[in-house]
């Protein structure tokens, strides 16, 4: 039995879009709610100026969608000779061997990766010129189906005060999925090793803290009611979704950084959308994430000895019970 008919692009000829030869723009990403190609490159267009931020320097792995959402579609880690010219392509050593990443530092190199038919964009947690030293620590919140948005709401406060104990600056952002991250900005200092085994240690303790809330186990028998807490983000090579990215999914949902005080178990994840975040950028009046740089700091060995001890930063004071 023949499954559901593809969209067919149609004879309509290329069009620009941000300087940006874009063909078979009516070609259909989404069919729910019906975005075409041209839709999504202007939409990368109308952001790029708020998105670049959290690009540049990045290498990237990519969701690549040739069809849309009723094709099939695959990662890419490695650009091998497909990359568009304004996309920077970058050696970085494996384990056994040298892949060739693609880095987005202009809103032409983004643009020119949607005329490739790429919808999501994954960043790694440093960039090229601190490569070995992450300048971030990424913690996806990934519930359950059973769990409640309130419940994630929650937990992201939780994890943004046990980073506050340790000293560290924490943001938050939706996924285009039903978690939450939480982000703590570094100055480039740690290593991979040393940021992962402080994601995992900080994960360990949020179990132990509340272990009917929290799990740090990634089998999903068992965590229908958990939230996961995937520090596994902050490993060499892993990536998370970019903000501002289009996710490959139904009704064609954005990743989207948040102020705090947006934050509430009445807020509508699925409500940012590549039709509707425009708009937000527009209203905004500032940056939920303004302050992002200036409260960067060194993961010290203080804090990483902090966490792997249980105890709480040296000269901070726990917060509600929390260790760290």
């Amino acid at each position: 039995m023949r499954g559901p008919a593809r969209p067919r692009s149609s004879t309509e000829p290329a069009i620009e879009i941000g300087g940006v030869r874009i063909t078979h723009p009516d070609r259909v990403m989404f069919p729910d709610p019906g975005l075409t190609k041209a839709d999504v490159a202007r939409y990368y267009a109308e952001v790029a100026p708020a998105m670049l931020p959290h690009l540049a320097g990045r290498p990237l792995t990519l969701y690549h969608c040739p069809e849309g959402l009723l094709g099939e579609c695959r990662f890419m880690k490695h650009s091998k000779q497909w990359a568009p010219a304004a996309v920077r392509r970058v050696a970085i050593r494996e384990k056994t061997k040298t892949g060739e990443y693609l880095v987005v530092d202009t809103a032409e190199a983004l643009l020119s990766l949607v005329q490739m038919d790429v919808l999501e964009l994954h960043t790694w947690n440093s960039t090229t010129d601190r490569l070995e030293e992450p300048d971030r620590i990424v913690l996806d919140l990934d519930p359950g189906p059973e769990v409640p948005f309130s419940a994630v709401v929650t937990a992201a406060r939780l994890v943004r005060e046990a980073l506050r104990t340790l000293g560290l600056g924490a943001f938050v952002k939706t996924t285009g999925g039903a978690g939450l991250h939480v982000v703590a900005p570094l100055v480039p200092a740690a290593r991979w090793q040393d940021c992962l085994a402080f994601a995992r240690g900080l994960a360990g303790l949020l179990v132990q803290h509340d272990p009917r809330t929290f799990t740090a186990s990634f089998a999903r028998t068992g965590r229908e009611r958990k939230i996961l807490v995937d520090y596994l983000r902050n490993n060499r090579t892993n990536t998370s979704v970019a903000a501002f990215a289009v996710r490959a999914r139904p009704g064609a949902p954005v990743s989207v950084p948040l102020a705090w005080d947006e934050l509430s178990p009445r807020l509508r994840p699925d409500r940012f959308t590549v039709r509707t975040v425009p708009r937000r950028l527009a209203r905004l009046g500032a940056d939920p994430w303004g302050a992002y740089r200036h409260e960067a700091r060194p993961l010290a060995k203080a804090l990483r000895d902090a966490v792997a001890s249980g105890a709480p930063a040296p000269g901070r004071a726990a917060s509600d019970g929390v260790s760290p």
